[in-house]
């Protein structure tokens, strides 16, 4: 702080009383506070933050361990030691701050939609908290969601608790995406992107004694009269830190924008963490446990609603440097307890559906500075899942009597991996990292049973006599190289060969019976789906190019152009079930170009390619008008197999162009999000086109001491819309049938109308 003058130390002194505005906290987690970085970290809509490149001059090798030292504990070191050194290149790596969470949190309590502000990246329709993420039209387990170093496995056969539901917006301090091309060692097991989020980064106080930070914040959102709030409070000393994060909400049906009601969109929730962080002579220790409920959310695109949801954990990491280089640990447990049923009075039934679900493992990385030009990492890591699904039965019933029907029976999944990787600096213009990985997957599934054995008694004699332990070897690589020519242009070049196992249900779902294969898919289709017992692992080769271009200063402008292609050999996708029982259900099942379907998941090659365009302009910059700026991303994908059948949810083109402003105290925004025609569908599946739209939001806030009042609109002039990744509405629309009303065929989930949002935050 000594080379500050004495009116800016003024000016950063509520940062360092602990009281920090959004604003100085979000800057403070990107590194060092100036006038400029504090003008560009605070627009009301979130914004993808890109970590600049570093001098290359003076690349960042391993330094000591752990944050370094700050003026109080609500503001964390800018990087710390573990993280710089992962810094280059980083063409394809995003970093969302703690503001960006902080932002989305005013209009969406999903953590899955922060993707949405990432090049490429959208979310699957799910439950109001539960949307799967997607980058370069790959989603749901194509994609590796790590939170604090914890890997979540599917314990639902619609997949109604992913990753990122455990986490609220904001309790997201940082979210980093590898996008397509990641390196080795950020982790295997995946074929798309990986997502790393980090809650409550440890933050330590300069001087001796304890000092101590909350934030507190109540919102409301006109739309499903949704309400909540959201809680973070730090105690530290020089050398421990202590972190609470969490918070709750709640909200009703959602209405489109013309005044229907969208049915089962229902849900509430809580999150909690809780971490403990050490430092010691140059050692980090952080403990963190957590844990969420969620008793109720629902679902308009599946037959089921969530009715339980339970999910406790502990996690701890460790971050040493030693003579010899840096050294990282990191292990985890996570249990999840789950129930499906149904929510009145939209969907009236008894049917319940249990699972419980374990995950651990461990992840060591150790990185050796050989010379001054040259990184080696080297690593391994173990994750573990377990996995029972059983549907208890129901009385009075035929279907769905008198047994327990045993879907998934000691489920076991577990990939055991190691890497080598290589990185080096050859002069001021080039840098390369260059990698070898190798996982091994081991898994296997007990005996299974139906209801009864008139219906389900030869499926479950024919899948109890196969063979079921399956061990999948993968040999991966990745090459990335940089070229800085100049001080106003980047290119970067990768290529990366990625493999992914199935996951259990793909894997081990075994009944053929309409009504269980209507229980499987996290797909939102309102399909049916069943497993296969001889998938091969997806194998993808993916290469992508990034050319980028920035004024001298990296503060008035830039611009990223990212095409990129993958060839996936053994793509798991989709074939129509030909079984006897399928065509019962269905004859037309294998020729049928309308209505619902069943299908049994199946090895295709398949080719993925598109363009992602990003960018940012300072428009002005000044003392009387304060700190404007145009931002803008343009995403297109498109997917298909090579037999000609086009692959499933892939977002049409789409485009977010916004203008942020900033003044003093004061913070505006205007969003207006393009989304083109959705006439590209999987016929397979017999997916539904969506036509195109657009919307515009609006945010304003104003903060003033310790407290700060945010406002917005959301769909402004209440446009009706449909979802081109909501799937199918399986509630709102309905026919009569066998079981008294059924699902009609041919309607998408409608996307939400105007939504008046606001928020008050107090820091103390």
């Amino acid at each position: 702080m000594s080379n500050r003058t004495p009116r800016q130390r003024r000016r950063i002194s509520p940062v360092i009383s602990g009281l920090a505005p959004p604003a100085l906290l979000a800057a403070a987690l990107l590194g060092p506070v100036t006038d400029q970085a504090i003008a560009q970290s605070n627009p009301l809509l979130p914004t993808v933050t890109v970590v600049p490149p570093r001098s290359r001059a003076a690349k960042p090798r391993p330094q000591p361990a752990g944050p370094q030292e700050t003026r109080a504990p609500a503001q964390r070191a800018p990087e710390t030691a573990a993280e710089q050194k992962d810094a280059a290149p980083n063409a394809a790596v995003r970093t969302l701050p703690a503001q960006a969470g902080f932002d989305r949190a005013l209009s969406s309590s999903d953590s899955a939609s922060l993707v949405t502000d990432l090049p490429g990246g959208a979310a699957w329709g799910a439950g109001g908290v539960s949307s799967l993420p997607a980058i370069n039209g790959m989603g749901a387990d194509r994609l590796q969601v790590a939170i604090n170093s914890m890997l979540i496995s599917p314990a639902c056969p619609n997949e109604m608790n992913p990753p990122l539901s455990f986490v609220n917006p904001a309790m997201v301090a940082r979210m980093r995406a590898y996008l397509g091309i990641g390196p080795v060692s950020v982790g295997g097991d995946y074929i798309g992107s990986r997502i790393d989020v980090t809650t409550a980064p440890p933050v330590f106080a300069a001087t001796d004694g304890w000092i101590a930070s909350t934030r507190l914040s109540s919102f409301f959102r006109s739309n499903g009269n949704a309400y909540g709030v959201d809680a973070t409070a730090t105690a530290a000393n020089r050398d421990t830190s202590v972190t609470y994060t969490g918070g709750w909400v709640r909200s009703g049906n959602i209405k489109a924008g013309d005044g229907s009601t969208v049915k089962s969109t229902l849900y509430e929730t809580q999150n909690h963490a809780i971490s403990i962080s050490k430092r010691s002579f140059g050692n980090l220790f952080t403990f963190q446990v957590g844990g969420q409920f969620i008793p109720y959310q629902g679902y308009v695109n599946q037959y089921m609603d969530m009715v339980y949801n339970r999910g406790l954990y502990a996690n701890g990491r460790y971050e040493g440097t030693f003579d010899w280089g840096m050294l990282e640990a990191s292990a985890f447990v996570h249990q999840i307890r789950h129930t499906m049923g149904f929510i009145a009075p939209d969907k009236v039934a008894s049917m319940p559906m249990d699972t419980k679900g374990l995950d651990g493992g461990y992840a060591v990385k150790a990185t050796l500075p050989v010379s001054g030009q040259d990184l080696l990492r080297v690593g391994n890591e173990l994750a573990m899942n377990r996995l029972d699904d059983w549907w208890n039965p129901v009385a009075g019933t035929m279907m769905m009597s008198p047994n327990t029907f045993i879907n998934i029976n000691g489920g076991r999944r577990d990939r055991l991996g190691s890497f080598v990787e290589w990185e080096r600096r050859w002069d001021r213009q080039w840098t390369s990292i260059l990698g070898l990985r190798n996982d091994m997957v081991w898994m296997n599934t007990g005996n299974v049973a139906g209801y009864n054995a008139m219906m389900y008694g030869a499926d479950a004699a024919a899948f109890n006599a196969a063979d079921r332990a399956r061990t999948d070897a993968h040999f991966d690589g990745s090459a990335l190289v940089r070229y800085e020519p100049d001080a106003i242009s980047q290119y970067e070049l990768g290529f990366a060969r990625k493999t992914r196992s199935p996951n259990l249900y793909e894997r081990y779902a075994w009944s053929t019976n309409a009504m269980a294969m209507q229980m499987i898919g996290w797909f939102g289709d309102g399909n049916g789906y069943v497993g296969n017992l001889d998938l091969k692992p997806e194998k993808a080769h993916t290469v992508s190019f990034t050319a980028g271009w920035h004024d001298a200063a990296q503060k008035l402008w830039d611009v990223k152009v990212t095409p990129y292609a993958s060839y996936v050999k053994d793509y798991i996708d989709v074939d129509r079930c030909g079984t006897a029982s399928c065509l019962a259900s269905n004859p037309a099942n294998l020729t049928a170009n309308t209505g619902f379907v069943y299908l049994q998941f199946a090895n295709h090659d398949a080719t993925l390619y598109g363009i992602n365009v990003e960018g940012r302009l300072t428009v002005w910059d000044d003392l009387t008008y304060g700190h404007g700026q145009i931002r803008g991303l343009i995403g297109y994908v498109r997917g298909r197999r090579t037999d000609g059948v086009d692959l499933y949810h892939m977002m049409p083109i789409n485009a977010k162009l916004a203008l942020d402003h900033h003044l003093g105290g004061w913070t505006n925004s205007v969003e207006l999000q393009l989304v083109g025609s959705k006439t590209v569908v999987s016929q397979v599946r017999n997916e539904l086109t969506t036509a195109s739209y657009a919307l515009v939001n609006l945010r304003t806030g104003y903060e003033w001491q310790h407290v700060r009042l945010d406002l917005g609109v959301d769909n402004l002039f209440n446009q009706t819309y449909d979802l081109p990744l909501g799937g199918a509405d399986l509630v709102d629309y309905q026919v009569v049938s066998m079981m008294g009303s059924s699902a009609a065929y041919g309607y998408s989930v409608k996307g939400p109308g105007r939504s008046l949002n606001a928020r008050l935050s107090v820091s103390f």
